[in-house]
C-alpha cells in the first residue's frame, strides 16, 4: 500500500472517530437536556363569606282566593318589618310575586277534594346583602315570626341560603406565588435526592382556583384552593 493511501486511511479513521465523539457528545447533551421533573404546589386560604343570599319562604292555603292574597300580603309585611328591624335596608330585601295553585284544577274528579282547601299560595322574600353576620343573627331569631303565626317553609334546593366569597381577585397573586414556591421546594428536594441540580422552568400551569364551604356546618367560611403544576429542567 502506498504512503498516500495509508495517510488517506488514517485520516478517514480519524474523521470517523471524531464524528463518533461529536455524535456521542450531542446525544449526551440531548439526554441531559431531556431530563426534567414535574411537581405540584398547593396554596390554601380560609376566608369568611362576604355576600349572603337568604330566601325566606312560607305557604298558606284557603278556599277564598282574594282572602288568600290578603293573608300573603299581610304576612309579607310582617316579615319585611322583622328583616328591617334586624338591620337590613329596604334595597337589600325583595319580595317575589306569590305562586298560587288551584287544587281543584289539578285534582278534577278527586273525591277527597272537599276535604281540602282549594287554593295554596307560596311567597318568597329574598335578602341579598354583604352583611353576612346579620343574616346569621337574624336566622337564629326566626322563631319570632312563628310567634306571629308565620310558618316558614323548610330550606330545600330552590330555597337554600347561599354564602358567597367574591374577593378572589385580591387573593390570586399571593396564592399563585405561594403555590409556585411550594412547587419549587418539592422540585429541589427531588433534585437533591437524585444527585442533580435544578434548572430553569420548562413550562408551568397556574391551575384553577376552587372555592368551597369549609364544611357542611359552616358554609359562611370558605376554603380557597389552587394547585400549580411546574416542570423544571434537571442538570447533572
Amino acid at each position: 500500500m502506498s504512503t498516500r493511501r495509508i495517510i488517506e486511511a488514517l485520516l478517514l479513521a480519524a474523521g470517523m472517530v471524531a464524528s463518533a465523539w461529536v455524535l456521542g457528545q450531542a446525544l449526551l447533551q440531548f439526554k441531559q437536556a431531556d431530563r426534567g421533573v414535574e411537581v405540584k404546589g398547593l396554596a390554601e386560604r380560609e376566608v369568611p363569606a362576604d355576600t349572603a343570599i337568604w330566601p325566606v319562604a312560607f305557604s298558606e292555603a284557603d278556599n277564598d282566593l282574594p282572602r288568600l292574597y290578603q293573608t300573603l300580603q299581610e304576612k309579607n309585611a310582617k316579615i319585611v318589618a322583622f328583616l328591617q328591624a334586624s338591620g337590613f335596608k329596604p334595597d337589600e330585601i325583595s319580595v317575589s310575586a306569590p305562586s298560587i295553585t288551584d287544587r281543584q284544577a289539578q285534582d278534577y274528579g278527586n273525591a277527597q277534594l272537599a276535604e281540602r282547601l282549594r287554593y295554596t299560595g307560596k311567597s318568597t322574600l329574598t335578602v341579598y346583602t354583604r352583611q353576612v353576620d346579620r343574616v346569621r343573627e337574624a336566622m337564629a331569631r326566626l322563631g319570632e315570626l312563628g310567634k306571629q303565626g308565620i310558618a316558614l317553609s323548610a330550606e330545600n334546593y330552590e330555597n337554600r341560603t347561599q354564602f358567597l366569597f367574591t374577593g378572589l381577585n385580591a387573593l390570586k397573586p399571593a396564592m399563585i406565588e405561594e403555590a409556585t414556591k411550594n412547587a419549587r421546594i418539592a422540585a429541589e428536594k427531588f433534585s437533591k435526592d437524585s444527585d442533580s441540580r435544578l434548572g430553569k422552568i420548562r413550562r408551568a400551569n397556574q391551575g384553577q382556583f376552587s372555592i368551597e364551604d369549609r364544611d357542611a356546618s359552616t358554609p359562611y367560611i370558605k376554603k380557597v384552593r389552587v394547585v400549580s403544576s411546574v416542570e423544571y429542567r434537571l442538570i447533572d
